[in-house]
């Protein structure tokens, strides 16, 4: 009952549930003690509902932002704690006294102050918001930013101002229950007063040496950088912050570019969640931001999502689209056929050529690059299980999807049947549990078979710990649990010391990655993920959720997966490991082949993983494997050659197409110089040919994009 009550609440926990219903009865009780009267009994409902209000505010709670949908917001449940205790006071028969008349004027003029305290922090927040937020790009040197107020006075900051209040509550209840109008005054006193100095700490940032640069200033300051630095390839991407993993899939190929690059981002969400890189990044939420800056170095932009935003650069004649994507597989997203707006569509191998062909949505072969998954280059090969070990099987399905088409996750129809069979498999086998993070986000029966998995696996583990069969290392591990802790620590300390920026124009400021901590980070987690593996004997079954270990960390310390029709069935290809995929929709084995490429070499498994024991003989006989061939020869379909290198691939393609970029520029300047000749049609020719910044300040981002 209390599970369901916290899913119809969209609560967290029991604990933020028991929060929500003592504010909600919290104030009838407060009324009911007021018109008892009873002092004790009022000043205990108001801590309790002060108390609950604060922890469900710090905890972000989805029934706080809907109280405020149905006018009991913040602002209005102060209020109302406020009028009761006028009610109180009035049932006290203190309506006569002087100290009932200062709780009216305190209270009338405490909520004066909101207006301007709330004009005062918007006003800042809005200031300090810059039209192109950056990273890795040093402008400090060109413009003038302030520091960022202290964060205590900005955040949350209406709850800090409205708790004020509690200094006058406190002081009149103990005034009513004392018969001496000095504490009540004396609280009245201090919270008109910090209410006051609020504002007044507030006011020197909203003018003078304290407030940014002017938009105009912040841009002419990118366009100084950017003519300095003169970028040559571009990242574009736009979405929801939900998306940021698409574009961060990227980040280290940008890195390993041969070429200047540069990402653009257009949302703020997206830069606050992008992962620490080296490239320089300028988010530009602006449309006409965006148009006016000075790219005209730039010859080749990538592009990782199919969005309408994306038609704000695609407007510049002078550099040549891509799209890349962000992942490979069999759904539809991968031949989507808005792709057919960019000069090139660059895919991993083969078969992403081929889904374009058969489907016919309008995108040339002529216009298709094969250039690998440079995302791959960390997953390692197979030779084997080792000598001595238990073979590892990794279930990792996709999640429920928005649709609840039965064939997009095996959890909810073959997940028990799957995990049952490998916990029980003789000779034994050991399971590693990594369920997409949206799992049971949609549908509660995803969720429900998520938690039952789960206790399958756990249980699994604790039976085999006990097993006299199993024995490990216990030296050898807690060695490896105390170097977790140390890295952790380290790692801990190094990624506070780079997120201590106080707010977006600050960030922008100061955001300039320090490349040795970079390197650190980057070193510390490859320790990290060694040590993580040795921490826990080799046999043990395992339920892996968050971002640590990843997944392609996951992929090598596994002899085989099983796992549904996603871009995580393509990623493992490349270890040329056993694979099974379960063809949950029941289309029937050679269906599902037809219609799903990366599952050719894969065992097919029904809903109730009869055939799993194919893919468990593959594992421990790779020599009698039958289906070795043909993953060897899908490997290359799916995602190309192993020489060269994809990160050569993906850099000779960008060269080649700057150069077709760069001539198609000198072609046109070709052109209009042949006509100067001839001034009616050097004119024509001039207005005919879009410029990149023509934008002006009257345009929306809609007119432009047009």
């Amino acid at each position: 009952m209390i599970s369901t009550a916290i899913r119809v609440a969209r609560v967290g926990s029991a604990a933020e549930l028991a929060a929500a219903a003592l504010v909600m009865l919290g104030f009838p009780a407060l009324m009911l003690a007021a018109l008892v009267p009873s002092v004790p009994a009022f000043a205990a409902l108001a801590a309790v509902t002060y108390l609950a209000d604060h922890y469900l505010h710090r905890k972000g709670s989805y029934l706080i932002s809907r109280l405020s949908k149905v006018r009991a917001g913040l602002s209005i449940r102060f209020l109302i704690r406020q009028l009761l205790l006028i009610l109180l006071l009035a049932r006290l028969s203190l309506s006569d006294d002087l100290i009932f008349y200062g709780a009216v004027a305190c209270f009338i003029a405490f909520y004066g102050l909101q207006a301007p305290h709330g004009a005062l922090v918007t006003l800042i927040r809005n200031r300090r918001r810059m039209p192109v937020a950056t990273r890795n790009i040093d402008l400090k040197s060109r413009i003038r930013i302030p520091d960022a107020p202290p964060r205590g006075l900005l955040h949350r900051s209406a709850e800090k101002m409205l708790h004020l209040d509690l200094f006058a509550v406190v002081g009149i209840l103990v005034s009513a229950q004392l018969g001496s109008a000095g504490f009540g005054f004396f609280g009245i006193g201090l919270t008109v007063g910090l209410g006051t100095g609020y504002i007044l700490r507030l006011l020197p940032y909203v003018s003078g040496r304290r407030v940014p640069p002017k938009a105009e200033i912040v841009l002419a300051a990118v366009d100084d950088w950017l003519a300095a630095y003169r970028p040559e390839t571009v990242l574009y991407f736009s979405g929801s912050k939900d998306s940021a993993y698409q574009v961060n899939m990227w980040l280290e190929t940008m890195e390993q570019l041969d070429t200047r690059p540069l990402i653009i981002l257009r949302e703020r969400a997206i830069l606050n969640n992008l992962a620490p890189t080296t490239v320089p990044v300028i988010c530009v939420p602006g449309g006409v931001h965006l148009m006016n800056l000075d790219l005209t170095t730039v010859r080749v932009a990538l592009y990782a999502a199919n969005v309408g935003k994306n038609i704000h650069l695609l407007r510049v004649p002078t550099m040549k689209h891509v799209f890349i994507g962000h992942g490979d597989s069999d759904k539809l997203a991968s031949v989507n056929p808005y792709s057919k707006v960019y000069d090139e569509v660059w895919t991993a191998g083969r078969a992403g050529r081929d889904r374009y062909a058969i489907a016919d949505v309008g995108v040339r072969d002529e216009d298709i690059v094969e250039v690998g998954r440079p995302q791959l280059a960390p997953i390692q090969g197979w030779h084997g299980v080792p000598e001595g070990r238990v073979p590892t099987v990794l279930y990792a399905p996709t999640w429920e999807g928005w649709d609840g088409n039965p064939g997009n996750t095996s959890i909810v129809l073959a997940g028990e049947n799957i995990v049952n069979k490998l916990i029980t498999a003789d000779p034994p086998v050991r399971v590693l549990y990594k369920p997409h993070p949206f799992t049971g986000t949609v549908s509660k029966d995803a969720k429900a078979a998520h938690q039952r998995i789960t206790a399958l696996v756990e249980k699994a583990a604790a039976e085999r710990a006990a097993d006299s069969r199993f024995t490990a290392d216990t030296a050898a591990m807690e060695q490896a649990r105390a170097e977790l802790t140390r890295i952790q620590a380290r790692l801990d300390e190094l990624t506070v010391a780079a997120g201590t920026k106080g707010d977006e124009a600050e960030a922008t400021r100061d955001g300039i990655v320090d490349v040795h901590r970079h390197e650190e980070i980057a070193r510390l987690r490859a320790e990290w993920n060694d040590a993580y593996w040795r921490s826990f004997p080799s046999y043990e079954h395992r339920v892996i959720t968050g971002a640590q270990p990843r997944l392609y960390d996951c992929f090598n310390v596994s002899d085989a997966m099983v796992s549904d029709i996603s871009s995580v069935v393509s990623d493992f290809i490349a270890s040329g490991k056993p694979y099974a995929v379960t063809d949950s929709g029941e289309l029937g084995a050679e269906e599902f082949k037809r219609q799903n490429t990366a599952v050719r070499a894969a065992v097919i498994l029904s809903n109730s993983a009869a055939e799993l024991g194919g893919l468990l003989d593959a594992v421990r006989d790779p020599a009698g494997d039958p289906l070795a061939e043909d993953r060897t020869e899908l490997k290359q379909y799916l995602l190309g050659p192993d020489e060269p290198k994809s990160i050569d691939q993906f850099n000779a393609a960008v060269a080649d197409l700057a150069l077709k970029a760069e001539a198609r520029n000198v072609g046109q300047q070709s052109r209009l110089g042949a006509a100067n000749a001839d001034p009616a049609e050097a004119a024509e020719l001039t207005t005919a040919v879009p410029g990149q910044r023509t934008a002006t300040a009257g345009e929306t981002d809609g007119v432009a994009a047009g």
